[in-house]
């Protein structure tokens, strides 16, 4: 900054207002300024200025799949809200496995983050998540709750299952599948209650042989779904639960050569940007992947600054989508909400 203000002719603090912005300069002035930055190629070093301001300006987020278009879309709708705000967003996959999450929670404890995200994995709350909390970093949850008191935001999950099969067993269909996913997942926990209570709500018995484990995975949810739909015990509807078994389910009956809805009846928790370009149109319960993604931003931001004391717990609705893929003829405003718990 020294010699960027000798070649300007002008004084330090001069340089200082130009590049953070803190003060109006004449703009023959900073014309000048930055021409003496481009000459000599200056650059502030963000490190040291983070030492001295004891704050980074960075955000550390520890997601799980990043392949899958819901959390791509999440960290893009989170990152967004940090940079209006001026914050700098580092992302790690934690492949929602404990060991992998913590890892990538100590790297961004180890790069000073003043805050940080975490979509959970299974025993993260006994893991991971203490030794976030021991470092005095603030930290939001987002997509999976827990009982825990911290900020936390995510989708409806009961309800929504509840709504998706209670439509499919209102159309007549008893033999009703799901594809789930990861164990010890809070939303997996969350959206296989919401299927039981809808089957036990209309005097329907939960049949193990339908319940398939796709942990949130393409090829491990077309595996279990070709073996059921290609068995004796082949059901009239399934239920998706996320869209990454969604995308295993479809190519596991398009290989069996069946149709949807002739042949089985399908609807799916996670809405496609494309679902209502193709058949069969797909009907879903979309997540406001916005309004979840800028909600744990606008948490952690309020946290950092000290804005707010009490940790609040978000849960942000779907949206039914009606389409064509349940193979009825209802419309969404026909469909009943879900009854509370």
């Amino acid at each position: 900054m020294d010699d960027v203000a000798r070649i300007a002719g002008v004084s330090v603090s001069t340089v200082s207002h130009v590049l953070n912005g803190t003060r109006n300069v004449n703009p023959t002035t900073r014309q000048r300024v930055d021409a003496a930055i481009v000459e000599i190629g200056y650059r502030r070093n963000v490190v040291a200025r983070s030492l001295a301001a004891g704050r980074t300006n960075t955000v550390g987020l520890s997601i799980a799949a990043l392949t899958n278009p819901y959390f791509g879309s999440l960290v893009h709708a989170v990152e967004q809200r940090l940079s209006e705000a001026g914050y700098v967003l580092i992302l790690g996959d934690s492949h929602d496995e404990p060991l992998s999450e913590r890892r990538v929670t100590d790297s961004l404890l180890d790069r000073q983050v003043d805050g940080m995200i975490l979509a959970p994995a299974a025993g993260s709350e006994s893991t991971t998540i203490p030794e976030i909390v021991r470092s005095g970093t603030p930290l939001v949850l987002i997509d999976r709750m827990l009982d825990l008191p911290c900020d936390q935001v995510g989708p409806e999950n009961d309800a929504s299952a509840y709504q998706l099969t209670a439509h499919l067993l209102d159309a007549g269909h008893r033999r009703i599948a799901i594809v789930r996913g990861i164990e010890g997942i809070s939303s997996t926990n969350e959206r296989f209650d919401g299927y039981a209570r809808a089957l036990a709500d209309r005097g329907v018995d939960l049949d193990p042989r339908l319940i398939l484990d796709g942990r949130s995975n393409v090829e491990v949810a077309e595996m279990h779904v070709h073996e059921l739909m290609s068995s004796s015990n082949r059901p009239s509807a399934l239920v998706s639960m996320n869209n990454s078994m969604t995308i295993g389910s479809l190519k596991a009956v398009r290989a069996l050569g069946l149709s949807i809805p002739d042949d089985l009846a399908f609807v799916c928790y996670d809405d496609f940007e494309w679902s209502d370009l193709f058949e069969p149109r797909l009907t879903a319960a979309a997540q406001d992947v916005q309004t979840i993604g800028r909600t744990a931003a606008d948490l952690l931001l309020n946290r950092i600054e000290g804005r707010d004391e009490k940790p609040r717990s978000i849960r942000v609705p779907t949206t039914f989508n009606h389409r064509n893929s349940c193979g009825c003829a209802a419309t969404s405003a026909g469909i009943p909400a879900a009854p509370e718990r």
